[in-house]
């Protein structure tokens, strides 16, 4: 039921925003190769590498292990489910962020076990092993399972996604918002603690959320559009991921559930006034979606 809870929101969003959609995500593919390669490396590889030596260097030294694994747990889950909505909200490529994140949510699972293996191994943890039919089920069922019906329902009865889109994005969006809210009232306590007797891992945070921002800004090429879908692909993180690896794996998973909300709040904090000067930065012609990235 607890789990119910927490996956409704964001399968209610996800179809929602699929029942948006309406480019051709072959074309799509085809025209802007380049352009998604270099962000599916940047989410997928860059910044979990960035993170492994930030926590390998004498800042990450002084974090305690439970924080590290937090970091370590958001940095390897790429595909966050508000990936979507958050570029459409910032001025980002509707449809190139949908088909990154079906891509960077195929990709994650390979790239999170096979990563998961180098942190483990660079940090001498045992007893532990991220498996892809895990990052898989959790990734089908709640990101690519209702994003495809709805793609579906766009194709098969387009005036019948039309009528659906925004009643269903409007109810998304409340339950998400009171997940939050619960979410916030519940932690809160615990997060007022963590904060003052944490500090080289919220240092250690803000680095690696500045780092992710600017690998997907550099790697999103000239095009305003194209950083701001590469910055918000980069950067957000997949908390429901991490939470489960928590969950299963760490051996004291309270203070690294605490640690990962710790990061996913830093992580909001930051990326406003970096989209927000993102978005006053001026316009240079983003190749259309035919271009060639």
């Amino acid at each position: 039921m607890v789990q119910l809870i927490f996956k409704l929101p964001v399968f209610a969003l996800m179809f929602a925003l699929g029942l948006g959609l309406s480019g051709d995500w072959l074309a799509l593919l085809r025209s802007r190769s380049g352009l998604m390669a270099r962000l599916l490396l940047g989410s997928c590889l860059l910044v979990p590498l960035l993170t492994l030596v930030v926590l390998k260097g004498p800042l990450g030294a002084a974090v305690a292990p439970p924080a590290q694994l937090a970091i370590a747990l958001m940095a390897l889950c790429p595909s966050a489910p508000l990936t979507l909505r958050k570029a459409q909200e910032h001025g980002g490529d509707r449809d190139l962020a949908a088909l990154l994140q079906v891509l960077a949510a195929l990709t994650a699972i390979v790239s999170i076990p096979l990563l998961a293996d180098l942190f483990r191994s660079s940090f001498g943890v045992q007893g532990w092993h991220i498996e892809p039919q895990q990052v898989a089920k959790q990734i089908i069922s709640v990101q690519l399972l209702p994003l495809g019906l709805a793609v579906l329902v766009r194709r098969w009865r387009p005036d019948l996604a039309n009528r659906l889109a925004a009643p269903i994005e409007k109810l998304a969006g409340l339950l998400l918002m009171l997940l939050i809210v619960v979410v916030l009232i519940k932690t809160f306590p615990l997060l007022a603690g963590y904060i003052p007797a944490n500090g080289p891992a919220l240092l250690v945070m803000v680095f690696v959320v500045l780092g992710s921002l600017v690998v997907g800004y550099g790697l999103g090429g000239p095009g305003r559009r194209d950083r701001v879908t590469g910055s918000l692909l980069t950067s957000m993180r997949n908390p429901g991921l991490a939470l489960l690896f928590a969950s299963l794996y760490a051996p004291t998973p309270e203070p690294v559930k605490v640690g990962i909300l710790c990061f996913l709040l830093i992580r909001v904090l930051l990326s406003i006034p970096f989209l927000r000067w993102l978005r006053s930065e001026p316009v240079i012609g983003s190749p259309s979606a035919g271009a060639k990235a």
